[in-house]
């Protein structure tokens, strides 16, 4: 059974796309088979695999204007068991594009539902705001994971992004849940990022993952090489923390699924 999980915050520069790219790699590493499908127009993640967002080829943008199925738009990655629907700069022009289309918001779950279960996770990386692509990443998903960067502002815009879950799961996805939070760029030296750690466990009413991400430079360094960091330099704590990150959502979906099947 396969999950959709969207990695989403309408804030920018909070590790997103990092997350996006580094999640799905150590997920692959241990066996899933894992599908990204990048709907962020900047089209980051699929640079940041090594591929080349402006070769012409099947996009999201493709998909999402029914000039081809999902299937079509599906590339492999040089990364084992990592598969990838690429972004393109046409893609930023889809939301006005989509204005009028009946069921809008349902247009990527339908493309999706035809592959998904082709795949152990599809990881959804969504752009830095709440507009119809965010929208349609979460109508599909099972799931969203939320980056928070260890900074003074870090709640900031979180209650929006909170509100517009619960709005797509009352009119859209009922069955849509926050996974949780990931902490990124933490800093241990610094007193701020263990203070948002602990503001955010205190006044957030969702889960918070243990594994948190570090500030780290070969983390940073890695997608400029079209390298997830498990692979540019799987020593680093960035490649240890993402690892970490991937165990517990496997483990934690493992327990869900045991509970699931004795119930039923």
């Amino acid at each position: 059974m396969s999950k959709v999980i969207a990695i989403a915050n309408q804030k920018g520069g909070v590790g997103k796309t990092t997350t996006s790219i580094n999640l799905s790699a150590a997920l692959a590493q241990k066996g899933m088979k894992v599908l990204v499908v990048d709907s962020d127009p900047q089209g980051n993640t699929t640079s940041g695999l090594g591929i080349d967002k402006t070769e012409e080829r099947n996009s999201l943008y493709q998909v999402l204007i029914d000039e081809c199925e999902m299937k079509d738009a599906v590339i492999g990655t040089a990364f084992s068991g990592l598969f990838l629907v690429a972004s393109d700069v046409n893609l930023a022009g889809a939301e006005i594009e989509l204005i009028g289309t009946p069921e809008q918001e349902y247009i990527m779950k339908k493309k999706l539902d035809t592959i998904r279960d082709d795949y152990d996770y599809v990881i959804i990386d969504c752009p830095p705001s709440l507009n119809i692509l965010t929208v349609n990443a979460m109508t599909c998903a099972d799931s969203i994971i939320v980056p928070i960067q260890c900074e003074f502002y870090a709640l900031e815009g979180l209650s929006q992004l909170l509100r517009t879950v619960e709005l797509v799961k009352a009119r859209l996805n009922k069955n849509l849940k926050v996974d949780g939070v990931v902490f990124t760029m933490f800093d241990a030296r610094t007193n701020l990022s263990t203070q948002v750690v602990d503001d955010v466990k205190e006044n957030l009413p969702h889960p918070v993952f243990n594994s948190v991400i570090p500030r780290n430079v070969r983390l940073a360094e890695a997608p400029s090489h079209g390298m997830p960091i498990s692979v540019y330099d799987p020593r680093s704590a960035g490649a240890v923390a993402y690892s970490d990150l991937a165990e517990e959502i496997l483990i934690k979906d493992k327990m869900i699924a045991g509970e699931y099947k004795s119930r039923s």
